[in-house]
């Protein structure tokens, strides 16, 4: 199954709240997709957010960006799923899991039923668990149904890395693995600064012996930032915004682009059926291949920790 290509680079995004319309706006300026459409159960809010974006279509690369229904899957190259329902007073957080997977499953009836042949990117959390919710209901394949995972918590652990060790942030190369939560992981045998392991770079700076907590602190802000973030300000937006852009321009543009999405893992880490974040090749036809990095035995440990996790998740999701 390959992406429609009778509308190039169109974009769909389900949601038009903060994410999905500052998703929308880096999209636009990005010129990666020539057409972006918001849908929206909240009519009104979707078409003023496209009125709102589309004054600044003199100053965006030639695009247009319109408000939508279910009939503008049909002819989408890329689908991003940003809504979802916010936790209600008294709710437990199953209860809301439960309402979340089951708005999944209602965009992904329209989402087929339109015949879409369409890359969908999950972005609602849990978002691990949701993408497992959009696979299994709809049956594609892993490929073409992936979430945005780490991309975001990988993108922070550069930056916090870079401010530690006054290297560019470009020149950091780190992920995060695992759940896009509290029981994600550094892949600090993964990490480098331009090609020089961070261990090495740590030894040859004389930095042994204040890295062992340092590097703790590096993670426990990784891991913390969304939180301290919507304490200051009630939500995240812009960085995720980013990433979306991202992991699109990835499809759009076929770069091959290694990304930590989240995929249904089919044996790769000794795990199966579970969906957390691993590196993986993004093309045009979604999720090319995952990439099984050589981790240290403690981040293996972590990895199957994370994947429990969220087994417990899906298990309480099917009770």
């Amino acid at each position: 199954m390959s992406p429609n290509r009778s509308t190039p680079r169109k974009v769909v995004i389900v949601g038009a709240g903060a994410v999905g319309a500052t998703f929308a706006y880096a999209l636009a300026q990005s010129g990666a997709a020539n057409q972006i459409t918001l849908i929206d159960n909240n009519e009104k809010l979707a078409e003023g957010q496209v009125a709102d974006l589309s004054h600044g279509l003199p100053y965006y690369p030639s695009v247009s960006i319109e408000s939508g229904t279910a009939k503008d899957y049909g002819d989408a190259q890329v689908i991003v799923i940003t809504a979802g329902s916010a936790q209600r007073s008294g709710e437990t957080r199953l209860d809301l899991l439960k309402r979340n997977a089951s708005i999944i499953e209602g965009i992904m009836d329209d989402i087929i039923e339109q015949q879409s042949r369409a890359i969908v990117v999950v972005v609602t959390n849990p978002v691990d668990v949701l993408t497992q919710v959009a696979l299994r209901h709809s049956r594609w394949s892993r490929g073409h149904i992936f979430g945005s995972g780490t991309v975001l918590d990988s993108a922070r652990f550069r930056y916090f890395i870079s401010q530690e060790m006054g290297i560019d942030v470009k020149s950091v190369h780190a992920y995060i693995l695992g759940e896009h939560g509290d029981s994600e992981l550094p892949a600090w045998s993964l990490t480098n600064l331009g090609g020089v392991s961070i261990q090495q770079y740590v030894a040859s700076n004389g930095l042994q012996e204040q890295w062992p907590k340092r590097s703790q602190e590096i993670f426990e802000d990784v891991k913390n930032s969304a939180y301290h973030i919507i304490d200051y300000k009630g939500a995240t937006n812009f960085a995720v915004g980013q990433a979306l852009v991202r992991i699109v321009q990835a499809i759009l543009r076929d770069s091959n682009s290694v990304l930590t999405v989240s995929v249904m893992l089919k044996g790769e880490y000794g795990l199966e059926d579970i969906c957390l974040s691993v590196p993986c090749i993004v093309s045009k036809d979604g999720i090319e291949r995952v990439l099984v990095a050589n981790l240290s035995e403690a981040e293996q440990q972590a990895l199957h920790h994370s994947a429990s996790v969220l087994k417990e998740s899906m298990a309480g999701l099917q009770e």
